[in-house]
């Protein structure tokens, strides 16, 4: 009865991780709570999974990435990136990959996108490329990167930390990299090959808004009654008329649509998201082609010049507005911002549809401020502003200590002189104490939701020890494979985490299936240790979903993307990497 009982509780927290219909962070509470009001786990039990050392470690990583961003000691690699690209599109993105897997590896693969996002951009805007060809593939050299290393994402840290609790050690930092580096060298090929021919090719919306000798504005504008656009092509339309105009998206409904890549005719009360020249915009609106929204009077259309702008925002892991409703949140209050619209995964939310809105991580924010109140906003970590680069860096006079801290709890950790949790948390508190990061800088940049995500996990995995369950889940899994040999057994197994991976997060799809990969591994009488290597490998193949990792929430709205973009590359990267990990594992790792 109670393994029916903990399979209930485990399958309603997927479906609730899947839909997001209340916070994942609110899911986890729920999870402590009625895993202790069920009987399943004691108080201490439930609460033990609060003091795990991954959750400490990988609190202080959020803190150290964030003081090596803050200091400027990753600065150098914007740098070099736009340096050496020199205008060639496959040495720029086969630059931005190797950079990006490179510092995942270090810092862990979340700081480093968000950190990157802009800088891409950039190079994209000056060089004319378009950045759906860059974002997923630096998505995906992120994720792979950051299985070369113990630090390089946070399931490695949980993974590490579960083994060593049941017994079978803790892994160390470069104990992975046999594995890892072999498939990040993987991905980067791939990508290389296929990222230009079957990526999107969309233009961003950020690029020419400026350095022109007309400047350029984001605007978004509906279709009036009688407007001699119905029934047109836009791009066609304009392209004649109007030359300064571009056409980024046609929005129908709540549905986002790229005129680039669907050739549709304008109908009436239809949504241009455009950018052009001020006289060209006041030319449209004063002929009634196109009118503002939201019934804004023509004589405060401020956008257009002067010290009033129109930028894009993508809201970050770790933001302070995540989970808030846009219209009643402190955005207005605190950034002077007006929100004209939110998009999300190829739906768009007008202001006046903002209502029951929540914003989640990757929403894209259009909004409208004044260039002084943006100061404050690159100042922030809730958002990344898509046209920057590299504002927010301060106290570059830290970086060299900054480095030298990072340095030196990889080399203690490395020389096994202290435990990567006791290493981690020395290094946060030196990053602190020598002045390279505030300490309310350190609160902001925590990840709570992540923190207590694993948390609720963590304690799901105890409780499925305790009972049982991860025994029966280990026999069902196994009744295909009766007979087989131990390798073929874990390939089966690498593949099941992936593909729950997929569906629910790297972090879930870890917790609940490591009890089971050791009930596995002693069902069958070989060693554990390939399983837990695998579940480890598993949950990095996240590449065909954007919900399995909060960077390729990041991308996808800059990168204008549909779902169906990640799993043209997605798939055939879970393929080859599920491949690869199976051969590799069992040879480096022996039953």
């Amino acid at each position: 009865m109670i393994i029916w009982l903990i399979s209930l509780i485990l399958l309603t927290a997927v479906v609730l991780f899947i839909t997001e219909v209340i916070p994942l962070d609110l899911t986890a509470i729920g999870l402590l709570v009625v895993l202790m009001l069920t009987g399943i786990l004691t108080p201490q039990e439930a609460f033990a999974s609060l003091s795990n050392p991954s959750v400490i470690t990988i609190a202080c990583m959020f803190i150290l990435s964030r003081g090596l961003v803050r200091t400027g000691a990753l600065e150098f690699i914007s740098e070099q990136m736009i340096r050496y690209s020199k205008g060639e599109e496959k040495r720029a993105l086969t630059i931005c990959m190797i950079a990006t897997a490179a510092a995942s590896a270090l810092i862990g693969h979340t700081p480093v996108v968000v950190l990157l996002i802009p800088v891409v951009m950039s190079i994209c805007c000056k060089y004319g490329f378009s950045p759906s060809k860059f974002l997923i593939p630096i998505s995906y050299s992120s994720i792979a990167g950051g299985t070369i290393t113990l630090i390089g994402t946070s399931t490695h840290l949980v993974v590490s930390d579960l083994s060593a609790k049941y017994g079978y050690g803790a892994i160390r930092m470069f104990q992975l990299s046999p594995v890892g580096i072999p498939v990040t060298m993987l991905c980067i090929a791939l990508l290389y090959l296929g990222a230009r021919r079957i990526m999107p090719d969309e233009k961003a919306p950020v690029c020419e808004l400026t350095g022109k000798d007309v400047p350029l504005y984001l605007a978004e504008l509906t279709v009036p009654p009688g407007s001699k656009l119905i029934r047109e092509d836009p791009i066609a339309f304009f392209a004649v008329r109007y030359p300064t105009v571009e056409i980024i998206e046609l929005i129908r409904g709540d549905a986002v649509h790229h005129p680039d890549r669907e050739r549709l005719s304008v109908s009436l009360s239809d949504i241009l998201f455009l950018k052009a020249s001020a006289n060209d915009l006041v030319t449209i609106l004063k002929k009634r082609l196109l009118k503002l929204p939201h019934g804004v009077a023509e004589g405060e259309f401020e956008p257009f010049g002067g010290n009033s702008l129109i930028v894009e925002l993508v809201v970050t892991p770790q933001s302070r507005f995540v989970d808030e409703h846009p219209t009643r949140s402190r955005l207005r209050n605190e950034f002077g911002m007006q929100i004209i619209a939110v998009k999300r995964r190829g739906s768009h939310f007008s202001e006046q549809e903002l209502g029951p809105l929540r914003l989640t991580v990757g929403d894209v924010l259009l909004i409208h401020s004044s260039s002084e109140r943006l100061d404050e906003i690159r100042r922030s970590q809730d958002f990344i502003i898509l046209e920057d680069v590299h504002h927010g860096i301060i106290n570059r006079r830290n970086a060299p200590l900054a480095l030298a801290i990072f340095v030196g709890m990889l080399a203690a950790s490395t020389a096994n002189l202290l435990d990567i949790s006791e290493a981690a948390l020395t290094a946060a508190f030196l990053m602190l104490v020598s002045g390279c990061l505030r300490l309310q800088d350190a609160y902001r940049s925590l990840n709570v939701r992540v923190l207590l995500t694993i948390v609720g996990m963590i304690a799901l995995g105890t409780a499925m020890q305790k009972t049982g369950a991860a025994g029966a889940y280990a026999e069902m899994f196994l009744t295909p494979f009766r007979g087989q040999h131990p390798a073929v057994v874990l390939s089966g197994f690498i593949l099941l985490t992936c593909i729950l991976t997929e569906l629910t997060g790297h972090i879930t799809a870890t917790v609940i299936l490591l009890p089971v990969a050791l009930s596995t591994a002693i069902s069958i009488g070989v060693n554990p240790k390939p399983f837990i290597i695998g579940v480890c490998f598993g949950a990095s193949c996240g590449f065909a979903s954007p919900i399995s990792y909060h960077t390729h929430l990041l991308v996808y709205g800059p990168g204008g993307y549909r779902f169906s973009d990640f799993l043209k590359m997605g798939i055939p990267l879970d393929f080859f990497t599920w491949m690869l990990i199976s051969l590799l594992i069992p040879l480096l790792w022996p039953f």
